[in-house]
């Protein structure tokens, strides 16, 4: 086998490049959202209780808009939304330029980020028996990425960088599909005005595109414009975020970035604000009236099921297979215990399945706090044992995990 070019040249640096300063080597991020959750269940079972659920679900005595009643309401529906367009910033980069851009690199982490949705949803369906928890059906079909990655962070440089691009870029096409799924299956009612008045708003960020406007505030304004027009739809509002990150350009008229450095700018503030944030008022689960055997109710076992037995099957099962049949290549370099360690890391599912969570129950507020406890208990168990995994079989030194992650494979 021929030598590697010097790492300057190497295209799995190339495409790593946009997103190594947020997530390469920094647990930072996943570490503050274990502390977050902890924090909110601490709040829920404290003398703090009250004052717990006042702040976020007692009504304001004033809000411009009278469909966010409370502060939970405005996370949900207001703040999220700028996760979601750092979310679609991220997906639009990665097709257009990044690991999503080359057909054959793609091939893999998109079939096993499908797997590792629908073999969730279908244990889910197995575990719960559907009834009347057929509509979370999709919660343990997510995987936060700042969670997941944090967690690999924790392991350093031990880990092939070629494993570190696959999970980063099957947490993305998972977050593509879990936006299509918020769209499509947990939009209950469409008021058609509003939602032409919404796709109007579009077509004129799509010409600001075309008329090569390189400047952020039109397209911000248009932004607000567009989430209060999906809000008022029955269309979630935060999906707003994401078909508004599709319309910036990828460079402005001169040449220079324009959706890396607004994706750069906004990305600390999601990662070290909004979610911790929304993770704060979501995970908040009071135990009380409630018994170990709380875990073993139909619907947060079933979560929990779904994440830690669906995710790593799905995924796993699906890169094997692949694999053997020659349809896409494992991730250079990493064995066959590292892909099952990053295989139970996807079921890391926090932000995104607790947000699901709330949409798939909104008026059962009994079934919202069991999906949480399946969501905090699925994904604690995948953190853990995913890292033990990896910290185990993960035997490269830092000289073989360089940016190429072209170590010998190994059976």
């Amino acid at each position: 086998m021929s030598q590697t070019t010097p790492n300057t040249s190497s295209p799995i640096r190339s495409i790593f490049a946009p997103v190594r300063a947020l997530f390469v080597g920094d647990a930072s991020a996943g570490i503050l959202l274990i502390i977050v959750a902890a924090a909110a269940m601490l709040a829920a079972n404290s003398p703090l209780a009250g004052e717990y659920r006042e702040l976020f679900y007692g009504e304001l005595s004033w809000t411009p808009i009278p469909k966010l009643k409370d502060l939970h309401l405005w996370i949900n529906d207001g703040l999220m939304a700028i996760f979601f367009f750092v979310v679609g910033l991220e997906v639009k980069r990665e097709i257009i330029a990044g690991s999503l851009s080359d057909p054959a690199a793609r091939r893999l982490p998109m079939v096993a980020a499908v797997a590792g949705m629908l073999a969730p949803a279908a244990v889910f369906m197995l575990v719960s028996g559907g009834g009347e928890y057929t509509n979370g059906w999709a919660i343990p079909a997510a995987t936060d990425i700042a969670f997941a990655m944090g967690v690999l962070g924790l392991l350093g440089n031990r880990v092939p960088a070629s494993l570190r691009l696959f999970l980063l870029t099957v947490a993305i096409v998972d977050d593509i599909g879990a936006v299509l799924v918020i769209a499509v299956f947990y939009t209950p009612t469409i008021k058609l005005m509003w939602l032409l008045a919404s796709i109007v708003v579009v077509a004129l960020m799509i010409g600001l595109n075309r008329m090569k406007v390189g400047v952020f505030w039109p397209y911000i304004l248009m932004a607000l414009v567009l989430w209060y027009c999906v809000l008022n739809s029955g269309v979630h509002a935060t999906i707003a975020g994401v078909v508004a990150a599709l319309t910036i350009p990828l460079q402005r008229p001169d040449g220079n970035s324009m959706l890396e450095r607004l994706e750069h700018g906004l990305a600390p503030w999601s990662a070290y604000l909004v979610v911790p944030v929304f993770g704060f008022a979501n995970a908040g689960v009071s135990f009380a009236g409630m018994g170990v055997e709380a875990l073993l109710d139909p619907l947060p076992y079933a979560i929990a099921a779904g994440l830690v037995v669906g995710k790593q099957v799905g995924i796993f099962s699906t890169v094997y297979v692949v694999d053997k049949i020659g349809f896409a290549a494992r991730p250079a370099g990493a064995s066959w215990p590292e892909i099952w360690g990053v295989s139970i890391l996807c079921g890391i599912g926090f932000t995104m399945s607790l947000f699901i969570g709330g949409l798939a129950f909104p008026n059962t507020p009994l079934l919202i706090e069991e999906a949480k406890i399946g969501i905090l208990t699925g994904s604690a168990i995948s953190a853990v044992l995913g890292f033990v995994i990896l910290r185990m079989t993960t035997v490269h030194t830092p000289e073989e995990c360089d940016d190429q992650g072209n170590q010998p494979s190994k059976s």
